[in-house]
């Protein structure tokens, strides 16, 4: 078995990636920022290590010795501009990242570590004709109107782990939509809470594509064993309607879904608002790229080339909206 290391592990993917891997019998090195929360994981042997995005000789020392580099690690935000902040955190840390694992072979005959950067679909490309993406689509959410920060950087930072293919041995996974346990913070949980505890107001007519957190987890290991260099791999699970998705959720919580539509003109004119919001320096909960995310038909996406070439597989997704719901219970998060 082999020492892996992972950035970002605190997080919703990064965590799950953790436990696959300690199942597997892998042994997990993660790097943290000091003080971030990690009792939600005191249950894995993860040998945790300080280590800042923005400091390559830290991150060069916690990947030394290690087979693989799971970059987990990113920042996510609704913010239509980008900000220094989401800049450093998503390029400029990739960038660093890159940098350690190639000076983390030192000077013997190590070999260094392989890298499986976590890119999103949002750096892939959005419908332009109802098909699903696959991994050739080019990024077009400027064009479509839809380039928020995070689209914006994480699109920068897979473009620096392409152009560092020569000097790494980098593969490149795009999940979607999570939904599993150990989301503590929470992230992409959040919106299942607000169906189960009906703070969802109703539901909107876009399209998203929702998959279990462990389907990626595995999809990245496999990623790393099997994977190409320089190749990316969108590690997706089912396009639907929110509406649909709310359904689902409700179905497994025992609750009753949104039973209505929001209309389009309400959520723009919340999203303008939100717009006010974020100029005067705060988060919103929603601004008007949100607010036409909500409503897009063009997120769409498949798996076919991760499934042939990783054998990568596509669980239901009732099992994780469960057990996400039983994580949190147990969390005491409802």
């Amino acid at each position: 078995m082999s020492r892996v290391a992972i950035t970002g592990a605190s997080g919703l993917l990064g965590g799950n990636l953790a436990a696959e891997l300690i199942a597997a019998g892998h042994q997990v090195v993660a790097t943290r920022r000091a003080g971030t929360q990690v009792s939600h994981l005191a249950d894995l042997a993860i040998e945790w290590v300080d280590a800042e995005l923005g400091s390559i000789p830290a991150l060069t020392s916690a990947f030394a010795g290690c087979a693989c580099v799971f970059h987990c690690a990113a920042a996510v935000t609704v913010r239509k501009q980008v900000t220094p902040e989401m800049t450093a955190a998503n390029v400029t840390g990739t960038a660093n990242v890159i940098a350690a694992v190639i000076a983390a072979k030192g000077p013997g005959p190590e070999i260094a570590p392989r890298l499986v950067h976590v890119s999103s679909v949002v750096a892939i490309g959005l419908s332009t004709n109802g098909i699903p993406c696959d991994e050739t689509a080019t990024w077009n959410f400027d064009a479509m109107g839809l380039d928020d920060a995070y689209a914006i950087t994480k699109h920068q930072a897979e473009e620096l782990v392409h152009a560092a293919k020569a000097k790494v041995d980098a593969v490149i996974v795009n999940p979607t939509y999570m939904f599993g346990p150990r989301d503590a913070k929470p992230s992409s949980g959040g919106l299942l809470l607000k169906v189960i505890q009906r703070r969802m107001p109703g539901y909107t007519t876009g399209y998203n594509n929702f998959v279990d957190v462990r389907d990626v987890a595995r999809g990245m290991i496999a990623a790393w064993r099997t994977g190409r260099r320089g190749e990316r791999y969108i590690l997706g699970g089912h396009d639907m309607t929110y509406r649909e998705c709310f359904e689902r959720i409700a179905k497994v919580a025992g609750v009753a879904p949104p039973r209505f539509g929001v209309p389009q003109p309400i959520v723009k004119l919340l999203g303008k608002w939100g717009d006010f919001i974020e100029r005067r320096g705060k988060e919103p909960l929603l601004n008007s790229m949100q607010a036409d995310y909500a409503f897009t038909d063009k997120f769409r996406f498949k798996s076919t080339k991760a499934a042939d070439e990783l054998g990568y597989t596509i669980s239901p997704l009732e099992p994780a909206i469960r057990d996400t719901i039983a994580w949190f219970r147990a969390a005491k998060m409802i």
